[in-house]
């Protein structure tokens, strides 16, 4: 009896280890001999799994499954040969998204949009979601044998990382404002300390008093981990003016609608009932109980203001903007004197304020609402000082108007003073105006400069800004400069923030007074970083038309061999005149450590080179963008720093049309493509009002009820203009199910456009966040995973063969 036990254990143990077996192979030991389902389970003992991840289901692809159980009994190791991988990859099955006819009609144009269905507005559709859960399980059985290198350089990213660190504190009315992360933790802790009783004029060297007691105003990790949400944001920390009371707004699903709430900082407890559905903007007014705010039209635009008295349970709209193509916000002025409401389009912007002191006042206006005409405001005791910009003067003009000359909400344009002209060769980006100096922030040939202007004391105008002042100056051929958080309105003190593709993160803090400047901070990296190690240059490369396009290349000198060898990552993006400036990346430098080149195509469409840079670059003049950025790739080829089997090239949200069309028009360019929630369905989005955003975007891309946008907008929009057998890069798309900017479906099209037009023989996988918007994931570290895993895509890609889905 002890025996037939015995016996009949061993076949039950034998049965189990079978049905674990057709699990992993997802049944596929159906179809295999004996020896074959030995070999599995081997190469399963061996550490292998991931060669059967997302195998499809008996019936098909069997004989790429074969063709993978042979490759594999030639090389059994713990480390699948690459030999193996192809024939893995060519065994999995892509999901096919349904065809169903759409018909659209425009223009006496008709197209049909065989995946329109994709679209589900409430994200609850069983089909779609379904097929959107295929997706991630395809995009994760592509990228099984990636996990140990995504593992690689998550912790070769963290290891860089200081995790328990501190922001440089600014001072502000009494006391030193900062944040911190601590050891482990993903969010940031928002802190303060008081200034010594001696505490005396702000200087560039002053630091805080670390032995003065500190107080945490926020722990956003707190916060998170009570509320058990997967997705976490805060907006608008902002104290009211006695800094007795503090407001946050938070965004726990990644919709960027925002939850405002009040606590009372000596108690910690809630003061008012939060305000869900805030666009995350708030202001104090001076009696430190009355708080402005904003709030999102259905179509997620930022469009009524409104005011509420603490204590009391009136919401009260003082402004609604009824131009659908523009948005609102609200600031405080650095004086504090002023609370301003600004209005926007695309091209077109105006301002109206009231006192601080006089919260139940009506909003005037600044200068009244011209089209095209845009400005920003900073205020200095009986003046305001205006960047403005229009058709005659595109790179903008520093101007100043006397509060007294504002008239309520008149139409006339108030006596206007011209301290700084217009130049064609330099872009005005803004100013910064404290009590007794001016800062100008400009572009001379892109890149950024600072110039520090002292105004009068007895608080009258300068006569002019264009002959005196002090420029800060930078040595490095491609950098990024711009305002810091700035302290006290009384300080002489400008705060700036630099850095370059090869220097971290930088504070400086420089003294107009006395020109002394001080490195307030230098971003930490851990892991023996040396700046000295990684060379970086700018290049210039010549469009269709000849126009010279600006190039921010760096990479790890003993690691490249400059012969068109080399690994390269491009990125661009080239729309809403935002300049892609050059930025220190701490997780880039594993890609430089591996010999990978970096490099950002300037193009048009942005803002680098001025307004004319982007003004050649939307509307009908939108193909400059790729064209642009496809002179970028052919320049790095033609000096050597590449060629199209090492090339990889990225962007996201508007830069992901760029990668759309990009690859639409040269798609044997390029080895590797990344379209992270890209805007590649243009054509059939601007057509429809309905969907978040569209009439505000009509002015970046025009409106296509006129016959001559809708061609052109046809005629590159990426989901209208695969090429029907192409091959195409190996390509990552990424989308987030709740993205309000680009919504999912735009991406999901693509893919399944691509799936069924391009016959692409190359890797073709999307990523969708399920959990989040356009702003992926919101932790620091979840983020690194994030951009390991996507470095990950790229690394694998440029080691594959030219098609390694292709047939054997």
């Amino acid at each position: 009896m002890a025996l037939a036990s015995g016996a009949l254990g061993v076949l039950a143990s034998r049965r189990v280890q079978r049905l674990q077996l057709s699990r992993q192979l997802n049944g596929n030991d159906k179809w295999m001999s004996r020896q074959e389902r030995n070999l599995a389970s081997a190469l399963i003992g061996a550490g292998n799994a991931r060669i059967f991840r997302g195998w499809p289901k008996p019936g098909t692809n069997d004989a790429a499954k074969r063709a993978v159980l042979t490759a594999a009994s030639h090389q059994m190791s713990t480390t699948v040969p690459s030999a193996v991988e192809l024939d893995r990859l060519r065994a999995l099955d892509p999901p096919v998204a349904a065809k169903k006819p759409y018909r659209m009609e425009a223009h006496g144009d008709v197209r049909d949009d065989p995946f329109y269905w994709l679209r589900d507005d409430q994200r609850k559709n069983s089909e779609v979601l379904a097929h959107l859960a295929a997706e991630t399980a395809y995009s994760k059985a592509v990228m099984a044998d990636t996990e140990a290198l995504q593992a690689e350089l998550y912790a070769e990213m963290r290891a860089r990382i200081q995790e328990a660190d501190q922001s440089v504190p600014v001072r502000l009315d009494g006391y030193f404002y900062y944040t911190c992360t601590l050891e482990g933790a993903q969010y940031k802790v928002h802190c303060r300390r008081p200034l010594p009783a001696n505490a005396g004029k702000p200087t560039e060297t002053e630091t805080m008093d670390d032995s003065l007691p500190e107080e945490v105003l926020l722990d956003e990790n707190v916060r998170k981990l009570q509320g058990g949400f997967t997705f976490y944001m805060v907006s608008g920390v902002e104290m009211s003016p006695d800094h007795k009371l503090m407001a946050w707004a938070e965004d726990t699903t990644g919709n960027e609608r925002f939850t405002l709430r009040v606590k009372d900082l000596a108690t910690g407890k809630e003061v008012m009932e939060p305000i869900p559905g805030t666009d995350g903007d708030t202001v104090w007014a001076a009696d430190n109980k009355t708080l402005f705010y904003t709030t999102k039209d259905e179509q997620e635009r930022p469009y009524k203001v409104w005011r509420h008295i603490l204590g009391t349970k009136e919401h009260t709209v003082v402004f609604e903007e009824k131009d659908d193509a523009f948005f609102v916000g609200i600031d405080k002025s650095r004086s504090e004197k002023l609370i301003f409401i600004g209005c926007g389009s695309a091209i077109t912007s105006e301002f109206r304020f009231i006192h601080a002191d006089q919260p139940m006042s009506e909003f005037a206006v600044v200068l009244p609402r011209v089209n095209d005409v845009q400005y920003d405001v900073c205020h200095r005791g009986a003046y305001l000082f205006l960047t403005m910009r229009d058709k005659e003067r595109p790179n903008s003009e520093v101007l100043a108007v006397k509060l007294a000359d504002l008239k309520g909400d008149s139409d006339s344009m108030p006596p206007v003073k011209v301290l700084l002209p217009h130049d064609p060769a330099i872009k005005l980006e803004g100013i910064s105006v404290s009590k007794d100096f001016l800062v100008v922030f400009k572009r001379v040939e892109g890149l950024q400069r600072a110039r520090v202007h002292v105004l009068p004391v007895d608080g009258s105008l300068p006569s002019s800004l264009a002959s005196d002042g002090e420029e800060i100056m930078f040595e490095e051929p491609a950098y990024t400069l711009g305002p810091g958080r700035q302290g006290d309105f009384d300080s002489c003190v400008v705060r700036l923030s630099y850095a370059s593709l090869a220097t971290p993160s930088s504070v400086i803090d420089f003294d107009m007074s006395t020109g002394k400047r001080a490195v307030k901070k230098v971003q930490p990296v851990l892991g023996g970083f040396k700046k000295e190690d990684y060379v970086t240059e700018r290049q210039w490369a010549t469009s269709h038309d000849g126009t010279k396009v600006p190039i921010s290349i760096v990479y790890k000198k003993d690691l490249v061999k400059l012969d068109g060898s080399d690994n390269m990552l491009l990125y661009g993006y080239g729309s809403y005149e935002i300049c892609i400036d050059p930025w220190f990346s701490l997780e880039r430098l594993s890609l430089l450590n591996r010999g990978v080149i970096f490099a950002i195509g300037h193009i048009r469409g942005g803002g680098e080179m001025g307004r004319l840079w982007y003004e050649n670059g939307k509307y009908l003049h939108k193909k400059n963008t790729f064209l642009d950025f496809i002179a970028c790739a052919e320049h790095l080829i033609q000096k050597k720093y590449t060629s199209p089997e090492h090339l990889a090239i990225e962007g996201r949200s508007a830069g992901g049309l760029l990668i759309g069309a990009t690859i639409n028009m040269r798609p044997e360019l390029f080895k590797v493509a990344i379209a992270g929630v890209p805007f590649v369905d243009v054509l059939t989005t601007m057509q429809d009002e309905s969907i978040p955003l569209t009439v505000i975007e009509w002015e970046e891309w025009g409106n296509p009820a006129n016959q001559e946008y809708y061609h052109y907008m046809k005629s590159y929009s990426p989901v209208d203009n695969v090429v029907a057998g192409a091959r195409y890069p190996n390509l990552l798309v990424i989308g987030g199910l709740h993205d309000p900017r680009v919504a999912y479906w735009e991406p999901a099209k693509f893919v399944a456009q691509l799936r069924h037009k391009a016959k692409t023989a190359n890797l073709l996988v999307m990523k969708m966040e399920m959990g989040a918007g356009h702003f992926s994931v919101t932790g620091r570290f979840e983020r690194l995973k994030e951009i390991a895993h996507d470095y990950s895509f790229m690394l694998k890609a440029l080691s594959l063969p030219e098609a390694p889905l292709a047939s054997p």
